[in-house]
C-alpha cells in the first residue's frame, strides 16, 4: 500500500505539496505520527528515519499560480496523482488522508479522515510533505522578509496578514483565496 498526504492547503502563500510513501510490511515506528503533532525539529529527525526505511518516496509540488487556476482541491489531487505516477514501486492499494480523492489508474483506494493518526504510511507522507513545504517557505522567507514565512510557512497568521496589508502580495500568494 501507499500512503498519501498533503501540506499547505490552508495557506495564503506558497505551493501545496503532496507526498507518497511505501513502507515495508510490519514496520515498527512508534514515534511516527501526524506532522501537526510534532515540532519542526522532530519532523526533521522523523524525515531522516523515514527516508532510511521507506521502500519508495515521492513528493510533488503545485505552485500558487496553478492553485489559482484549478483551485486548491484540484491542485492537491493533481499533486497526489503526480506522486503516484513517479513511484518506482507500483502500489496495489492507496490510502489517503482526508475525505477526497479521485481514482488513479483504477487502483483501489480508501480515504481515511485523520488517517495520519491511524496509518504509518500516511503519517510518513504527512511528515515528508510538511518538511518539504516548510523548507521551501523558509528559503522564500530570506527573499520575502516581510511576511514571517520562516515561522508561519505561509499560513494565515496575524504577522502574515499584517505583511500583506503593509507590503502587498508577492507572486507566491494565492490570489484566488478569499482571505487575500
Amino acid at each position: 500500500e501507499v500512503g498519501l498526504d498533503e501540506a499547505g492547503r490552508g495557506c495564503l502563500a506558497g505551493p501545496v505539496v503532496a507526498a507518497a510513501v511505501i513502507l515495508p510490511k510490519n514496520t515498527f515506528f512508534p514515534e511516527l505520527k501526524d506532522s501537526k503533532k510534532t515540532t519542526y525539529n522532530e519532523r526533521i529527525i522523523l524525515r531522516k528515519k523515514i527516508e532510511k526505511i521507506a521502500l519508495d518516496i515521492k513528493t510533488s509540488i503545485i505552485n500558487s499560480d496553478e492553485i489559482d487556476r484549478i483551485n486548491i482541491l484540484n491542485a492537491t489531487l493533481k499533486a497526489m496523482h503526480n506522486c503516484l505516477s513517479m513511484l518506482s514501486i507500483k502500489p496495489t492499494y492507496i490510502i489517503v488522508d482526508g475525505n477526497k480523492f479521485i481514482s488513479y489508474k483504477n487502483l483501489d483506494y480508501e480515504c481515511i479522515v485523520k488517517g495520519d493518526n491511524k496509518f504509518l504510511s500516511i503519517a510518513a507522507a504527512s511528515i515528508l510533505a510538511k518538511t518539504f513545504r516548510d523548507d521551501f517557505m523558509i528559503k522564500l522567507s530570506k527573499k520575502y522578509t516581510n511576511y514571517s514565512w520562516e515561522s508561519n510557512y505561509g499560513y494565515p497568521t496575524k504577522a502574515h496578514k499584517d505583511g500583506i496589508k503593509k507590503y502587498g502580495l508577492t507572486k507566491y500568494h494565492r490570489k484566488s483565496f478569499k482571505a487575500i
